[in-house]
């Protein structure tokens, strides 16, 4: 995955915890994030670290499980084959496990292709008669190409992007037989975003392809419908390259500037609950598909480890996940959704 996105680029430095420093590009869109309350919670983190809240015995030998599958289809890239296997396996898990799956399919054309792409939003619905929603969210398409391989030649042999994408995807689909139990005020929606990296072009000096196809789709329609819709999204949490092995997750700057209640909230959580993997310090300014829904007025964290060595190359593989990892992310995010009011 990269972080840049496609429209007038600037330079800014993203602070790290350390204290060093890392240039970086980001986009000079120029639109300001709509202001939005994040939930409440009952108690402040460090008080509930005893609480009884029903325990939610996530599994994440499972979690790998289904880490497996997605992998073993192959490459998921947007509007391939591969992809569509995908769908039909995470729309079949959920609906038998009593969820509602929809799909928010849409054509768009790519800066660097002739013609038009299909692309799918996948959006799995828990609660749906509860109006005030939360959203749990991560991208499920591969690169079309391993850039970040030493030799060119390996870039486009069969990617399968497991940490990077895939890992959301498997933590959702093991936490989906845990939702019955798990006791929200909230409605939650996990969105699976297309087209978050659908990117052919290395070369960002013309413009180059535009990442966030998929969460920029689901934003602006979320905005249009706003009028009809009876729902509203009032906190959201993207997961990206977040459970990997010696997983180290700091905070995303653009997440704080745009969302730190939310921020606190779960940070806060992570410490009360021991989750090692979450550092309160700055982490580096990243750009993903968190910015398309802050822009719309729905406050969202990224929670992701920019540091992982396996990034866009062939060696994102299963074996580089850690199920102890994804159970702690999971503990952290069931317990935020349990303790928001």
């Amino acid at each position: 995955m990269s972080h840049v996105m496609g429209w007038t680029l600037g330079i800014v430095v993203a602070v790290v915890g350390g204290g060093a420093s890392m240039w970086w590009l980001t986009s000079g869109r120029g639109e300001e994030a709509q202001t939005a309350q994040v939930p409440t919670m009952d108690d402040a983190p460090d008080k509930f670290a005893d609480d009884k809240l029903p325990e939610i015995k996530f599994d994440g030998a499972q979690a790998v499980k289904y880490l497996k599958q997605l992998c073993d289809i192959g490459p998921r890239v947007s509007g391939t084959d591969g992809m569509k296997k995908q769908q039909e396996l995470i729309e079949a898990h959920f609906k038998k496990l009593g969820a509602t799956v929809t799909r928010q399919e849409f054509k768009a054309r790519q800066r660097s292709q002739k013609n038009e792409t299909e692309f799918t939003n996948m959006i799995v619905t828990w609660h749906p008669n509860k109006e005030r929603r939360i959203i749990l969210c991560a991208h499920y398409d591969t690169r079309p190409i391993a850039d970040q391989e030493a030799n060119p030649a390996n870039w486009r042999k069969p990617f399968v992007s497991a940490n990077d994408g895939a890992g959301g995807v498997a933590m959702m689909m093991e936490l989906g037989n845990h939702m019955k139990d798990l006791k929200c005020e909230f409605g939650v929606d996990f969105v699976f975003f297309d087209g978050e990296e659908f990117i052919f072009e290395v070369d960002r000096t013309g413009g180059g392809d535009r990442y966030f196809i998929g969460s920029e789709h689901f934003a602006t329609d979320y905005m249009k419908s706003k009028d009809k819709r009876k729902h509203k999204y009032e906190a959201g949490v993207l997961f990206d390259l977040c459970h990997g092995k010696g997983a180290s997750l700091p905070v995303e700057i653009n997440s704080l500037e745009a969302a730190k209640p939310l921020v606190e909230q779960i940070w806060g959580v992570a410490k009360a609950v021991g989750a090692k993997s979450f550092k309160y310090e700055k982490g580096y300014q990243v750009q993903d598909d968190h910015l398309a829904l802050n822009r719309v007025g729905i406050p969202t964290v990224d929670i992701i480890d920019f540091d992982y060595p396996h990034w866009h190359k062939l060696s994102d593989t299963v074996d580089k996940v850690d199920p102890a990892q994804m159970t702690e992310v999971a503990k952290v995010i069931t317990t935020w959704l349990q303790k928001i009011k």
